[in-house]
């Protein structure tokens, strides 16, 4: 078979055609990476370099694996044969442009050699059936946020030529076609050129950004903001932060995820990262991005539940640009009423109800015993209540059947009393950094008074905070209340004398499980009750916020909402068959159902119940 290059194409000799198509591709390609580069250069610092084998364990499961691809089984075979079909073909390719770049090198051609000539056969025929999945899906099947664009049709078009160019131009070769097999290897080689010169100014741009943004993806755990004063201008965000727009696959997992668009706010993660692409791609330092792409409504619809990043298969940060926004937003003024009197109450009162410091141990009035103040004898386990178990009334009841429990159990355990303040969770998601520090200060300086080995709490919100975003020195245990209590029944210190014989479903509270993977230990305690589970479609890593989070709990409804997070989750928890109980393990979950119960007129036929007041009914 003669030699593509080497043979006269178009009237020259063709690695002189291959090296100036190169040379062309090549410049176009990198005259725009280069320009991403710089943009990004001028960004923020942000070192996510660290860790490097847990990196590349991520990358290989998310990247060589497509973990978060198979979440839909099908399309994720699809594109996962898309993938390796890519990678062996961009392998292939550069094997062919060394050789034909320099034919007066003694190599052999990548269809010259068996084992890659059997893997480009192999994997061009699956991932031609893979795309086929693929384009079918995007055509005639589409899920909601998956878009029929252009662009999107001219790189299918483009991945369909490859393959089929070199499929047929093994079959030419097989057959001895010489003039066949010369036409498909230049069309391979032209449309992959071209494919290259084309990538970095289209949409996706994403097939080369995503693995790097996999590999650079955030390790701390709740994906918060370096402390800053907020970002409105391109040089303001992290260069991280920019990135995730140009990964962006604008597939619209995000959105299909995420509660606030669903619910109706203006807020859509995906739009959010093209605005960023945007931004990189077309704007400069100084150009505020605030008040166009990142307007309030948008901003403050948020529930930094992170159901979008934990979707997202390229792994984009959604949440910290919002609060790195709201930082900005904040500092303007530019608040909800009601979240500023939020605010106001934590900096005057150390709390969201604006309640005297004396008020926050009144739950403990009526109870059997005596709740230890921890200031003044040792015990086992801190319990750090927090705001609502604290104040609300509706909550109230269950904090002291907590309290039974563990007083039941043997377990040694006290409370700051009017020492303790607002963890700051919310405070810090709703933008307000130097608050949030404030707190963690005046706690850090109760808790030092105190005697005790381990912190304990109901508030899945103050649980992130104190195990994930407190500066200890020496480490702390830190255990919510579901995960204290599966251990005290299964040690037999908490022996069960009956069952409870409740067909129940569980709601997994975002900051428990989505940021902190505390599925098992509710679900333990639910069984250990007697109570029969059924499960709600969206559970486990794929639950639905309650819509409390990053501070709409203090908020009225953003703009636009037809149908609150909360009424959704109690519809869809009321439509299981033969369920009458909603457990919780949230004091905010518990006061967004028991409202949105009512108004959905669910209230009569759906029990809203904490898994401790479950698990005491069993006692």
């Amino acid at each position: 078979m003669p030699d593509p290059v080497t043979t006269p194409f178009l009237g020259s000799a063709g690695w002189i055609l291959l090296a100036i198509l190169t040379v062309i591709s090549f410049g176009l390609f990198g005259s725009r990476a280069y320009r991403y580069v710089r943009v990004l250069a001028q960004a923020r610092p942000e070192v996510r370099w660290d860790q490097p084998l847990k990196r590349l364990a991520i990358f290989a499961a998310q990247v060589l694996g497509q973990k978060r691809m198979f979440e839909e089984p099908l399309i994720g075979l699809a594109h996962f044969l898309i993938f390796w079909s890519f990678v062996f073909y961009a392998a292939g390719f550069f094997w062919n442009l060394v050789v034909g770049l320099a034919p007066f090198v003694p190599l052999p051609y990548p269809e010259e050699v068996g084992w890659m000539a059997l893997a480009l056969e192999v994997f061009g025929i699956f991932g031609l059936l893979a795309l086929a999945v693929a384009a079918a899906r995007r055509y005639l099947f589409a899920p909601p946020r998956l878009e029929k664009s252009g662009d999107a049709t001219l790189i299918l078009g483009l991945i369909a030529t490859v393959l089929v160019s070199s499929l047929a131009g093994a079959a030419a070769r097989h057959a001895g076609s010489a003039a066949l097999y010369q036409a498909m290897w230049w069309l391979h080689m032209v449309t992959v050129l071209g494919f290259m010169a084309y990538l970095p100014y289209s949409k996706h741009l994403h097939l080369l950004a995503s693995p790097f943004g996999v590999f650079l993806t955030d390790l701390k755990p709740g994906h918060m903001p370096a402390s800053s004063e907020g970002a409105a201008r391109l040089e303001q965000f992290t260069w991280r932060q920019l990135f995730s727009g140009l990964a962006c696959a604008e597939c619209g997992r995000c959105d299909r995820a995420c509660p606030a668009h669903l619910s109706g706010s203006s807020l859509s993660p995906k739009d959010l990262m093209h605005e960023l692409k945007v931004l990189v791609r077309t704007t400069g330092p100084g150009v505020d991005f605030t008040g166009q792409a990142l307007k309030p409504e948008t901003v403050w619809a948020c529930l930094t539940c992170a159901a979008c990043m934990d979707r997202c298969p390229v792994f984009n940060e959604h949440v910290p640009v919002l609060i790195e926004a709201r930082r900005c937003f904040i500092a303007q003024g530019q608040v909800e009423a009601g979240q500023q009197d939020a605010l106001t109450n934590v900096t005057r009162y150390g709390n969201s109800f604006g309640q005297s410091a004396r008020n926050r141990a009144k739950w403990t009035q009526g109870l059997e015993f005596k709740v230890k103040d921890a200031r003044k004898e040792p015990v086992e386990y801190l319990w750090f209540t927090g705001d609502y178990a604290s104040y609300d009334p509706r909550v109230q009841g269950v904090t002291r059947a907590t309290a039974r429990l563990l007083e039941r159990a043997g377990v040694s355990f006290g409370i700051l009393y009017e020492a303790e303040q607002n963890s700051g969770n919310d405070v810090r998601r709703m933008g307000e950094e130097g608050l949030f520090e404030m707190l963690v200060e005046k706690n850090q300086a109760a808790l030092g008074k105190a005697q005790f080995q381990h912190l304990l709490t109901t508030d899945p919100h103050t649980y992130h905070a104190l195990k994930n975003e407190y500066p200890w020195e020496n480490g702390r245990r830190v255990v919510h209340h579901t995960e204290l209590l599966a251990e005290l029944v299964e040690a037999g210190k908490l022996p069960l004398q009956k069952q409870v014989e409740l067909p129940v479903t569980y709601h997994d509270p975002c900051y428990l499980g989505r940021y902190n993977g505390v599925y098992d230990a509710p679900r333990r305690l639910l069984a250990a009750a007697g109570a029969t589970l059924f499960e709600m479609p969206r559970h486990g890593a794929q639950g639905y916020c309650c819509g409390a989070g990053g501070g709409r709990i203090w908020a009225e409804d953003a703009p636009g909402v037809h149908e609150r997070p909360a009424e959704s989750r109690v519809r869809e928890a009321a439509r299981l068959a033969g369920v009458g109980t909603l457990a919780v393990s949230c004091p905010k979950d518990l006061v967004m159902f028991l409202d949105a119960a009512k108004t959905a007129g669910l209230d009569a036929s759906l029990a809203v119940r904490d898994v401790a007041e479950i698990l005491e009914k069993a006692l």
